[in-house]
């Protein structure tokens, strides 16, 4: 895996709008995409530019190594490609047994979905962080569940 001097990365966008990186041997990658090693336990650690056919063209350390410009476009795509909602509120859960409807606040706005089981709820760091799949596979987070108000930790306790 190469490595090159993040300070001077060079990406930039294409007339189509991919992710373009080129090497220092003058090879320009179109559609990179980039991939974090560990996207919740140490997402700013740990990132891998690959090609569209998943080979891995180049390996970051640390995202924050990059210049400012290359840090936005990988930010950019990492946003795209990164949809984990983060759940303020439940406001409502069909049953206290599954499959359950969830009727949730998030910082995306309000949204509902099915949990198809009580182990797609998974602890993260400590006891307080969630990560909870719906049963259309989108994944949402709960940053600190004692940062929840009363009435969803009560659901969700139901549920733990």
């Amino acid at each position: 895996m190469p490595s090159l001097p993040t300070t001077s990365l060079p990406l930039h966008r294409d007339a189509h709008g991919r992710l373009v990186l080129t090497l220092p041997d003058g090879t320009a990658h179109p559609g990179v995409l980039p991939v974090r090693a560990f996207p919740l336990a140490a997402p700013e650690e740990g990132l891998s530019l690959v090609g569209p056919d998943g080979h891995e063209l180049l390996w970051l350390n640390r995202l924050d190594e990059l210049p400012a410009e290359s840090r936005r476009l990988v930010q950019e795509e990492l946003a795209a490609r990164e949809f984990v909602p983060t759940i303020t509120r439940i406001a409502s859960v069909s049953s206290f047994s599954t499959p359950s409807t969830w009727d949730v606040e998030t910082d995306r706005g309000p949204t509902q979905f099915v949990l198809k089981a009580e182990e797609d709820i998974r602890r993260l760091r400590g006891r307080t962080a969630l990560l909870i799949a719906s049963s259309a596979g989108v994944q949402y987070a709960i940053a600190d569940s004692t940062a929840l108000d009363r009435a969803s930790r009560r659901l969700l306790e139901r549920f733990l």
